[in-house]
């Protein structure tokens, strides 16, 4: 005869993953009771340093310059610019851009041609450098489009992303301020901004291709857009 104070099977302590295997109902999908992979916890920490490296990237662009002949040189700025926001999204891509424009207004030569001061952006190429943080905003807006794409489709949402915000934000405020400070007539400056438009096409096509692998390795930099 058994011992009186065996227990009972069904008089077991219940442990938590019992539980969960016991309310769930026959036929269920096991993986179903699997806990969810926990996703990390972004802090305003995160956000400063984010927002701090990019515009330091932003600077780091501006020590590439070619000189031209409309008194705007050509940099690698707008690659940092559109790689800020495809990557951070809209507003921590604009406030990257923000930071870059308010320390070289403040006086550090950040600017090309290690320029600085509130004079650069009522210059030439202050309607660059005024458009880039809106720039920014519209890329990273655009590329939120990429958390439903995978693989090729990805990166084609990404450079088109880049390349709508150089065309719809960059380039128009950049020729017109170039026709108001330089006096030339809108087809000039026109002429004169075309030939910025071909490095740009470039420089959207490596920043896509950056942003795809930044989201291979961060993730959630793609999940959770600010």
């Amino acid at each position: 005869m058994a011992d009186a104070r065996e227990q009972h099977p069904t008089d077991r302590p219940t442990t938590a993953a019992t539980a969960v295997l016991v309310a769930a109902p026959a036929g269920a999908d096991e993986t179903a009771t699997l806990p969810l992979p926990a996703e990390r916890t972004h802090t305003l920490a995160t956000d400063v340093a984010l927002v701090a490296s990019f515009a330091a990237f932003v600077a780091v662009g501006a020590l590439f310059s070619i000189p031209t002949g409309t008194g705007v040189p050509i940099t690698l700025q707008t690659l940092a610019v559109i790689l800020a926001g495809l990557v951070l999204g809209p507003r921590r891509g604009a406030l990257a851009v923000l930071l870059y424009l308010g320390v070289g207004v403040a006086g550090v030569p950040v600017f090309a041609e290690g320029t600085s001061g509130l004079a650069v952006l009522a210059g030439v190429t202050g309607g660059y450098l005024v458009a880039f943080p809106l720039a920014a905003a519209v890329a990273g807006l655009l590329a939120s489009a990429a958390r439903q794409a995978t693989g090729l489709a990805r990166y084609l949402v990404l450079v088109a992303s880049g390349i709508t915000a150089s065309a719809l934000v960059v380039h128009p405020l950049g020729i017109a301020n170039i026709a108001w400070r330089a006096g030339l007539s809108a087809e000039e400056a026109f002429r004169a901004g075309a030939i910025y438009f071909p490095g740009d096409v470039v420089k959207n096509l490596l920043a896509a291709a950056v942003a795809v692998a930044v989201f291979a390795h961060y993730p959630d930099l793609l999940r959770r857009r600010r």
